[in-house]
């Protein structure tokens, strides 16, 4: 009654006034004329009853109309709800008991007989609906359901009333299940495409007659084939060593699981002087073309390759997954690759205004004997060479010291602002010890400059420098200064090369091969040979390579921190501030404990928690750290973390290697 009350004052017209004025007018005119006074209050009375009349009338017209209206709306909400085609529910959101739903919703559950009392996990199982209540629309996942999915839409509800104040929840089904099944159907049916190289096609085949080569290529076309036939694709072969395969991209999770079997199956297979063969596969997927997942294949081909081949890699826009690459690296047995890199970049040096060199940071003496190789190359092409370091944070002071007493190296060696300064549209910087933009000394000189040459040997890293003008980038070579060693062979006369650059250069093969022992190869002492009939004395290399007592006792202090882990591992952590060349050398020295093949030395630096890491076994040490955003190669690696205690890492260091032995097996 209170709501048709004040319904009926709003909408009753306001005459209060006009009858106080006629009365006004009726009273001044009984001063002049009293019968038409009296004639003006009869007209005035008769007014006033039928205005009662009529606004009473129109009164009882516009509640009615009202509440017909009402009546309308709450059918019209009624049988909304009743009627509603998708299934919808609501619920008490305190906890989960159901209120209503409409038939629909019976019909999508199975259970039309149960409902009072029930909840809404009994229809629904452990559906998450906490996302109403933080004010979403939509349920962040689909809702699986007598094998059809739904997605969920819903709101909230309060409800009011002079005791306390209730919340509900209401939801809407959408089946989805047939846009679903396109949509994965879509995905799962996306071609992918790849390509597989015969990586050591030359050594495989070499010295084999016509009969033989016939026979061991058909038992690779064999394996190949078998290991494709099941997925429906397309396999041919384009090259004599290339094939391309084409499937689904349903079938790649299988190859993946099974970490791409046809490189252990090629493996096996062996050549009458015992090669064993070897493919790189090279996977590219997500392209918006085929064109683009074709330049994905190819890209993904190079890195494996790079990385020393037997491996699969897949690209996607964003980033490379590795797969494989257990094996060792095989030597390349011919020197013409290295001829023409070498003329390719004599001929840049030339082209050049000047020359930059830089490593990585905390420069070695591998990326310090490379440098003075190129700077070597640069003064015979008559440039001027810059080196580009760190002068009071390297780990080659003594061999830096000597350098630039030198008149030939007077203002070589300059800081990463100087270079800045210098540079100019045409100048070339060569990159040497490292693929990383992320590790080298400035990586605003590395942006600045527009033609830049990679020399590395390390394994390619996912973030490696991919616009460079030149890239010599053999994971083969012992180290930097081999590859710019055989460079110099075919760039500058010997007697064209100082004492102290072939020490230099000496010094960073000695440093990488852990003197001869680890990752030589024939073109190892081949480069070390050239250096010495260039005038290198091993003992002034041995004497540059001394540490100082203080340096010896903090290694050994760091070895008697280590512990043995499964079996053949040795892991020595330390929660001390130590020194990169010193904790470098503890890994070193672990390995000549008996039984032991890999070590780790986890350690302070600065603001950062590092691991270096070697190997001498079956144990691939570059893998393991590349778990955690390292990298190396399969006997040397690093790892730098930030951000991270003491114990995380250590702790994520025995993930990162439990996790590489587990994929092994």
């Amino acid at each position: 009654m209170d709501n048709k009350n004040k319904l009926t004052r709003i909408f009753q017209p306001s005459m209060r006034l006009y009858f106080i004025l006629l009365v006004v007018f009726a009273a001044v005119t009984m001063f002049f004329d009293r019968a038409l006074a009296c004639a003006e209050v009869g007209v005035i009375i008769l007014l006033y009853i039928y205005s009662r009349f009529s606004n009473n009338r129109r009164r009882s017209q516009i509640v009615e109309y009202i509440e017909d209206m009402a009546d309308s709306v709450n059918s019209a909400t009624k049988d909304t709800l009743v009627n509603f085609p998708l299934p919808m529910v609501i619920f008490n959101l305190e906890d989960g008991k159901l209120v209503w739903s409409n038939d629909e919703f019976l019909f999508m559950t199975g259970d039309r007989e149960h409902f009072f009392e029930m909840h809404l996990k009994d229809f629904l199982g452990e559906f998450n609906y906490k996302w109403i209540v933080e004010g979403k629309k939509m349920a962040p996942d689909l809702l699986e359901l007598h094998e059809r999915e739904y997605r969920v839409y819903g709101n909230l509800v309060r409800k009011e009333n002079e005791s306390q104040r209730e919340f509900f929840g209401v939801l809407y089904f959408a089946d989805v299940t047939e846009y679903e099944n396109i949509r994965r159907e879509y995905g799962d049916s996306r071609p992918i495409v790849s390509t597989l190289m015969l990586d050591n096609y030359d050594e495989l085949f070499k010295s084999l007659t016509d009969t033989s080569k016939s026979q061991l290529m058909s038992v690779i076309d064999d394996k190949i084939g078998v290991w494709s036939q099941d997925c429906n694709g397309i396999l041919f072969k384009y090259d004599r060593d290339k094939y391309i395969f084409i499937f689904e991209e349903r079938y790649l999770p299988e190859f993946v699981n099974e970490k791409f079997s046809v490189l252990d199956t090629v493996h096996d297979i062996v050549n009458p002087s015992g090669i064993h063969a070897t493919v790189s596969i090279g996977v590219g997927k997500d392209g918006d073309t085929l064109a683009e997942s074709f330049r994905f294949a190819e890209l993904a081909t190079d890195m494996a390759l790079s990385r020393g081949g037997d491996q699969a890699v897949i690209k996607n826009k964003f980033n490379f997954e590795f797969y494989g690459g257990h094996s060792k690296t095989l030597e390349k047995g011919t020197k013409v690759k290295s001829r023409v890199m070498a003329n390719a970049f004599g001929e840049l040096i030339s082209d050049a205004s000047q020359i930059f060199v830089m490593g990585h940071k905390y420069a070695d003496l591998d990326t310090v004997g490379a440098a003075v190789g190129i700077s070597c190359i640069s003064r015979k092409r008559m440039k001027k060479c810059y080196i580009v370091i760190d002068m009071d944070n390297n780990a080659s002071k003594e061999l830096v010291d000597r350098i630039t007493t030198l008149p030939e190296y007077e203002d070589t060696f300059i800081s990463s602002q100087d270079a800045m300064l210098r540079a100019d549209g045409k100048s070339l910087l060569v990159v040497v010890d490292t693929n990383r933009p992320d590790q080298v000394e400035s990586k605003e000189l590395l942006m600045s400059c527009n033609k830049v040459v990679v020399i590395d040997h390390h394994r390619r890293a996912s973030d490696y420098i991919s616009d460079a003008a030149l890239n010599i980038h053999e994971p083969y070579a012992s180290s930097a200064s081999e590859l710019v060693s055989e460079m110099l062979q075919y760039l500058v006369e010997q007697s064209d090369i100082l004492k102290l650059e072939a020490e230099a250069l000496m010094s960073g093969i000695v440093l990488d091969t852990k003197n001869f022992t680890m990752r030589t190869g024939s073109r190892t002492f081949e480069a070390a040979a050239f250096l010495r009939r260039s005038g290198s004395d091993t003992a002034e290399v041995k004497r540059m390579m001394q540490n100082d007592f203080s340096s010896t006792i903090a290694r050994y202090n760091i070895v008697k921190e280590a512990r043995v882990y499964r079996d053949d591992i040795a892991i020595a952590a330390v929660d001390t501030q130590e020194d990169r060349i010193v904790a470098a050398q503890a890994a070193d020295e672990l390995l000549n404990i008996a039984g032991i093949s890999a070590s780790f030395v986890v350690f302070h630096e600065k603001n950062s928690i590092n691991i270096s890491a070697r190997s001498i076994g079956h144990i691939n040490v570059q893998l393991v750290l590349e778990k955690l955003g390292g990298g190396g190669n399969q006997a040397t690696a690093g790892a730098q973390l930030q951000n991270k205690t003491y114990k995380e890492v250590l702790a994520a260091l025995l993930n990162a290697i439990d996790s590489y032995i587990e994929e092994e097996e």
